[in-house]
């Protein structure tokens, strides 16, 4: 018989760990023409904003050894948008999905997320690495008293599981995290983007018009590894893994170190099948070591 993949995460059935991370499938239109995506655990959506967001000047892409520079700004064409185009989609194909939020302010993210819960999307994922205009550009995440507040603020107007998206540019995430939990957290993902930079020696130049971008892709993937065992052994919530997935051992890996789920990124863009892959992977390797549930992998870890 073989092993169960269904996950109980934040109190939501998922058919099976393996989500695609935000910004890296849309919101699935495109990847349909390749597989039946109704067979992920769910599609996370690309940032959704109360007002369109047209993003960061071009370049705004790099590739880099192992992996990817992107500043593309959040780019997004609102929620009016999303609701009528986006979701529908996902809903008329009974596509399982999370809804991405992003915001310049608190009142943003909370008018986002309000009107957002009406859906039926199984949770909202909320990406606090984006620039708080009234504290001066500091981005929400990198301060423990910043995510807490944040995190109640949402909290207090949402109808579905909130799952906090942690940036790993801090000094302590384990420290972040437990203010994610303190503020209400229903669960968190981990981790965002790396910053980074790549200069053109030749023309003396940025590579990317905003100078520096997030890191992604197989390079990061040790750091989130570990990031997600520091997370997981201090907090009593969930955690959806992330970071240079591109295999189900990268999958699995980070099962072990702690994440109830996991979330396939940049590997998408040069294997727009492998998501398929990862979930006959994890159940592979499920039977062969004689597990009878997914669950039973999570944080196992010796």
């Amino acid at each position: 018989m073989s092993a169960d993949l269904h996950i109980n995460f934040a109190g939501v059935d998922f058919q099976n760990p393996v989500l695609t991370a935000s910004g890296t499938f849309g919101s699935g239109m495109e990847y349909s023409d390749f597989y039946d995506i109704s067979k992920l655990g769910a599609v996370i959506t690309k940032g959704v904003s109360v007002t369109p967001w047209e993003g960061n000047p071009v370049p705004r892409v790099a590739e880099t050894p192992s992996g990817m520079l992107n500043a593309i700004g959040l780019q997004n064409p609102g929620i009016d948008l999303f609701l009528k185009r986006d979701s529908a989609f996902l809903e008329e194909n009974n596509i399982p999905y999370v809804i991405n939020v992003c915001g310049h302010t608190k009142e943003e993210y909370m008018e986002a997320v309000e009107r957002l819960s009406d859906t039926k999307a199984k949770a909202l994922e909320i990406n606090i690495s984006c620039p708080n205009v009234k504290a001066g550009g500091i981005t929400f995440g990198t301060t423990a008293e910043g995510v807490e507040d944040i995190t109640k603020a949402v909290k207090s107007v949402a109808k579905k599981p909130i799952i906090m998206k942690l940036s790993p540019n801090v000094t302590s995430i384990a420290e972040i995290a437990k203010a994610a939990e303190a503020g209400g957290a229903d669960a968190v993902s981990l981790i965002n983007t790396i910053t980074g930079m790549k200069i053109d020696i030749r023309k003396r130049t940025f590579v990317l018009k905003n100078k520096t971008g997030g890191l992604s892709g197989p390079a990061i993937h040790p750091v989130a590894v570990r990031m997600v065992y520091e997370v997981h052994n201090a907090v009593k919530i969930p955690v959806l893994g992330m970071g240079g997935i591109a295999s189900a051992e990268d999958a699995i890996e980070m099962m072990l170190a702690g994440a109830s789920l996991v979330a396939v990124g940049t590997s998408n863009f040069f294997n727009p099948t492998g998501t398929l892959d990862i979930i006959d992977g994890i159940q592979k390797y499920l039977d062969e070591n004689g597990f009878s549930s997914v669950s039973d992998i999570i944080g196992a870890v010796n």
